[in-house]
């Protein structure tokens, strides 16, 4: 029986269809086989998944019955998602208001008191001015940008990428409260696995010690930045021990009746932002690897903020040799690297051709985040099979790279990616900042890109193949195909040994015994 997929590239390639049209012709195809097959769902010979593949095509062209469908999937890691873009503009105007911060009026900035002052709003009783409240929080996400509210001259990325200013007084003493509502949502999404890039104050404490030093010699850098990492180290472990510790209390994972968020595994990637000062970048790295070298809540390294920054633009190769450099060091640190968040006419043409080859070639990246620009890299087929070769994992955010780059439907690069054999996983970016959730990015999958269930399937089990937890995979080689040796017998003592060692093993277990359960539903 033709798959959705199948059906749409047969089409494009002879020439019937193209863009949307093949989408469509993709949806009337899978209808038409289900009516002509009115006794699928009681043939016996027919698999859970083939019966579950075949109501999803029933209901894709209807976004609401998707939306059903998709919420209950297992879906199993998101391993692109920002601690701090996670949450929602309430949650920050919530905070805001309880610790007396106040909204500039002019720029939608929340700033200390006093709230007295002229163009200084009390957050606290906001909520009773429905237009400044409705204003704040369009400032504080990219609310309604896709249907074209909000000012037309304010373009997708700097709209995005302004939030964080604006919000960001009302994070710092609320980390715990963020990551479990963070937490929550990948519960309500059934992620089981969440990888958070997150950073720490002390970073910033730590570059400020080192002060305006050259990083011209990276190793004369690093030797006085070496000493101080210990210290660092201690205080960072010391903050997310109460962040546990406060994530724990609020859902009652102590105690007899855990709530479901406590199932959910949550690791971190120490993120440094690459629009700072080239020492003060260095610190946030060397701290970085340093964490993910002593803490194993810390799986990996990351560099984020606008990619089109023009210190991002000036010093990428700077970053990726500074990347390297540490990671001759600690070579047992994985690296997940935003690279090719970027589009045509972003940037000038030459800074679309090296960032993501620089990224797994120099800094040697395990997966890349974003790639957008894919299609504009020098030697792009050769990147491609090289990817593939390696496993190099892609992050896709679909909402994300439509909302700042105006990146979607066919002219997004998934199914480039997809067809070259370089693994891709389905992730939510700042889920909060765009208003969207897992689930979504997962309907855009099929509505936009044509993805049909098996396509999604193998996503969720890619989730966790090239998550960065601990332990080896449940898999010999690729996810979904045969297991390991110890687990060749589901039954055997040998399986429960290895899950008992390996939290990504357990974790994939998990996830094939939910989509088991997932796809014998009735519907």
């Amino acid at each position: 029986m033709l798959r959705r997929g199948d059906t749409a590239t047969a089409a494009s390639r002879l020439g019937f269809v193209s863009g949307d049209d093949m989408i469509g012709l993709t949806r009337w195809i899978a209808a038409l086989l289900l009516t002509a097959t009115p006794a699928l769902a009681d043939t016996p010979s027919v698999s859970d998944e083939a019966r579950t593949a075949a109501y999803m095509d029933s209901v894709a062209a209807s976004p609401p019955r998707l939306r059903l469908f998709l919420q209950e999937m297992p879906k199993g890691g998101d391993l692109h998602n920002h601690a701090g873009g996670a949450n929602f503009a309430e949650d920050y105007l919530r905070w805001a208001a309880a610790d007396g911060l106040c909204l500039m009026a002019d720029s939608y900035k929340l700033v200390g008191p006093p709230c007295e002052g002229p163009g200084r709003i009390p957050a606290a009783g906001l909520e009773r001015d429905y237009p400044r409240y409705a204003a704040a929080i369009n400032a504080f996400s990219t609310r309604g940008f896709e249907a074209g509210t909000g000012d037309p001259t304010v373009a997708g990325y700097d709209r995005f990428f302004s939030t964080f200013e604006r919000f960001g007084a009302a994070y710092s003493r609320h980390v715990g409260e963020a990551l479990t509502l963070a937490r929550r949502q990948a519960a309500a999404d059934h992620v089981s696995y969440l990888e958070l890039s997150s950073g720490s104050r002390v970073a910033a404490e730590l570059a400020a010690k080192v002060g305006g030093a050259d990083a011209g010699d990276l190793n004369a850098l690093y030797t006085r930045i070496a000493p101080l990492l210990p210290d660092a180290v201690r205080q960072v472990t010391a903050d997310y021990d109460s962040y546990d510790a406060e994530m724990a209390q609020a859902d009652g994972c102590g105690g007899t009746t855990p709530a479901p968020p406590c199932d959910v595994a949550m690791r971190y990637l120490f993120t440094a932002l690459r629009t700072m000062p080239p020492a003060q970048v260095f610190v946030q790295l060397s701290l970085a690897f340093a964490m993910a070298d002593t803490d194993p809540r810390f799986v990996g390294v990351n560099i984020a903020a606008p990619e089109h920054d023009p210190i991002a633009i000036r010093d990428y190769r700077l970053h990726m040799a500074m990347i390297a450099f540490l990671k001759a060091r600690y070579p047992k640190v994985k690296l997940s690297l935003h690279a090719g968040e970027l589009s045509l006419g972003l940037v000038p043409s030459r800074d679309l051709a090296f960032h993501i080859q620089d990224a797994v070639a120099v800094a040697g990246a395990s997966r890349i985040g974003h790639g957008v620009d894919i299609s504009y890299e020098r030697d792009a087929p050769v990147l491609l099979r090289r990817m593939a070769r390696d496993r190099v994992a892609v992050e896709i955010n679909l909402t994300s790279n439509a909302v700042i780059l105006g990146v979607k439907g066919a002219m997004h690069p998934l199914s480039l990616y997809r067809e070259a054999g370089v693994p891709v996983v389905l992730s939510t970016d700042d889920e909060g900042v765009s208003r969207s959730d897992m689930t979504n990015e997962y309907l855009r999958a099929v509505t936009e890109q044509a993805l049909g269930y098996r396509d999604l399937k193998q996503i969720a089990r890619d989730g966790l193949q090239y998550a960065f937890l601990q332990g080896p995979s449940l898999w010999r080689d690729r996810a979904g195909g045969a297991m390991v040796a110890a687990c060749a017998s589901p039954d055997a003592p040998t399986c429960k040994a290895f899950l008992a060692t390996s939290p990504k093993a357990e974790r994939q277990w998990r996830l094939e015994r939910e989509l088991k359960l997932f796809e014998a539903k009735a519907r």
